[in-house]
């Protein structure tokens, strides 16, 4: 199949950026027959990174898998934003910074501290997915991966010790999946995209729990959306957290930022 067929048939497939796509499938075949193969799942509405088996994330590739949530550009604003806060624990002395991705998916977040920072930095990723946890190992060979609903995927010497919560929890409200477009309702798991009622139910359990597993002056980070964002911040607040939302209108980003008092302040 020559270049220009592969990108007439993506075209006719709706694919906006299609000459652009058929340059990294064609990358990415190592024959005809197996080009055919890639552009014919691509045309059948599977999302391209899926079909290449990886996500640009901040510069990286990152490891997908059918079956898992695919990193989306939005969350670069959480990956860059637990970078700041880990450099800042790192000045302020302590050792090792203790940094958690909750909801990890693939680990975006915990790949990109892979060689970014200087000093001593203790990694664990966590999810209910044993498929997205498969990429997250290939994406943060350096982490501490975990199974497990939440906080009780963590090992209990954690308590009281995590000085970097960071989480991309779903925050689709139930009642919104049907409006996504297909390629992700039809091809990543509901468990990664349904927020509950109002898209943030699983936002609220991570703030009630975040005050048991922080370290004092520790910081939780909760990827939101314009209209979840105050929802998230009450609920951080409601656990007794210092609440700011960062905004990163070029990534169409939002990040709730929960810190908890450092030691002798009120909660």
């Amino acid at each position: 199949m020559t270049g220009p067929a592969v990108v007439a048939r993506l075209r006719a497939a709706g694919c906006v950026w299609a000459e652009e796509e058929a340059a990294l499938l064609g990358e990415a075949a190592v024959s005809a027959a197996e080009l055919d193969a890639l552009v014919g799942r691509r045309v059948a509405g599977e999302p391209l990174e899926l079909v290449l088996g990886w996500a640009a994330f901040l510069g990286r590739r990152l490891a997908v898998a059918p079956g898992v949530f695919v990193p989306r550009r939005r969350t670069e604003l959480l990956a860059r934003t637990t970078l700041a806060h880990v450099a800042a624990r790192e000045h302020s002395g302590r050792a090792p910074v203790v940094v958690v991705e909750m909801c990890c998916g693939v680990a975006p977040v915990a790949a990109c501290l892979e060689g970014a920072v200087e000093g001593a930095v203790e990694v664990h990723a966590a999810d209910v997915s044993r498929e997205a946890l498969a990429c997250a190992r290939l994406n943060a060979p350096g982490a501490r991966v975990h199974l497990g609903d939440l906080f009780e995927a963590l090992p209990p010497r954690l308590r009281g010790r995590v000085d970097v919560l960071a989480a991309n929890a779903p925050y689709v409200p139930t009642d919104r999946i049907g409006d996504m477009p297909p390629e992700a309702r039809d091809h990543e798991p509901h468990a990664a995209l349904d927020g509950g009622g109002d898209g943030v139910e699983v936002h609220r359990r991570l703030a009630a729990g975040a005050r048991d597993w922080l370290a004092p002056g520790g910081v939780l980070l909760v990827e939101t959306s314009a209209h979840q964002a105050p929802l998230t911040a009450a609920a951080m607040q409601g656990a007794g957290l210092l609440v700011d939302v960062v905004v990163d209108e070029d990534v169409s980003g939002r990040v709730a930022v929960g810190v908890s008092p450092a030691a002798g302040e009120p909660g």
